[in-house]
């Protein structure tokens, strides 16, 4: 495994999951509203062909997307999708697909689209630490081997991964849903990836992964949470004094090293406190915590809720 592949540690620790819901294929005008999602779900979409507006009420912004573009809400923020032109929607209608999709389309007779919506599912508590660290809004391209990026970067195998999901959700194949649903998950790692390869990488985990100089400090504190880390350790990693380390994570990450430790460290512990026959004094010390009593004061601060509810809640969830 390569020394900063952060990403896979990351999501050995974070389950997620996806499933696509409705493929799209309107005539402009026509206009669609996503309500606020629940708070372990990530909803996303995928322009395949045309243009699309998306405005998030939150932000107040309003982007453009293209044939390629991928935007994922991690905050789950209710948002709107249109054409643009500000004219009344043609009428929608709603098919349900064999399996567990639906296809969505209109009469209009403007410009086409063709897109793709779903959405991730992230388990409490890890999808706090998703909000915590991802973008508002992520939008990324996928590009094919034709455009700038060739097809060895992350951006060519999200156009081929895209290029599958289009194939499958326009047959009516045996287990086609189950592999648009597979392809989603991997759709969640590929946007990561590809918006940390980009030049301007969104503030947050993306921006500080990014930064090939602080990359191997993110990696090793996720390959190893349980160390106990100091922060001239995590300089040396990064060939950085300690001042120029601290100053160039916070401005990359919004956060300081040792917060996200902190973080790392209590997703972790959440994981193995639904364990069977781990006790909260053998969690603690597995997450890097020989004092139990630090361990439940900071485990309640970050959670909510203390080791031993946590570990009741989970198992009845179960």
């Amino acid at each position: 495994m390569s020394q900063v592949d952060w990403l896979s540690h990351l999501l050995q620790m974070i389950n997620v999951t996806g499933r696509l819901e409705v493929r799209c294929a309107y005539g402009a005008p026509w206009r669609i509203a996503w309500p606020e999602a629940a708070a372990h779900e990530i909803p996303y979409h995928v322009v395949l062909n045309g243009r699309a507006v998306i405005e998030d009420p939150e932000t107040a912004t309003a982007t453009e997307l293209v044939g390629g573009d991928i935007v994922l809400l991690p905050n789950g923020s209710a948002h709107v999708l249109h054409d643009g032109s500000g004219r009344p929607p043609a009428p929608a209608y709603v098919r349900q697909g064999s399996a567990g999709w639906k296809f969505s389309g209109n009469d209009g007779q403007g410009e086409r689209l063709d897109m793709l919506c779903g959405r991730f599912f992230i388990r409490p508590p890890h999808d706090r630490l998703m909000r915590s660290y991802l973008p508002t809004n992520l939008v990324v391209r996928a590009m094919d081997g034709l455009g700038e990026a060739g097809t060895g970067t992350a951006s060519g195998h999200l156009a081929s991964l895209v290029g599958l999901m289009r194939t499958e959700s326009a047959a009516d194949k045996l287990g086609g849903y189950a592999i648009l649903n597979a392809l989603t998950s991997a759709l969640f790692t590929l946007v990561l990836r590809a918006a940390s390869e980009s030049e301007q990488a969104p503030p947050g985990l993306l921006a500080l992964s990014g930064h090939p100089r602080l990359a191997p400090a993110i990696s090793a504190m996720l390959a190893d949470p349980a160390r106990p880390w100091s922060l001239p350790e995590l300089a040396d990693l990064c060939s950085m004094s300690r001042a120029t380390f601290v100053r160039h994570f916070q401005d990359k990450l919004g956060r300081s090293a040792i917060e996200l430790l902190t973080d790392v460290r209590m997703s972790l512990a959440a994981n193995e406190l639904k364990k069977p026959g781990m006790t909260t004094e053998a969690v603690a010390e597995t997450v890097g915590y020989q004092s139990v009593a630090a361990f439940r004061r900071v485990f309640t601060e970050k959670m909510g809720t203390t080791p031993g509810q946590w570990r009741r809640l989970a198992r009845a969830g179960e």
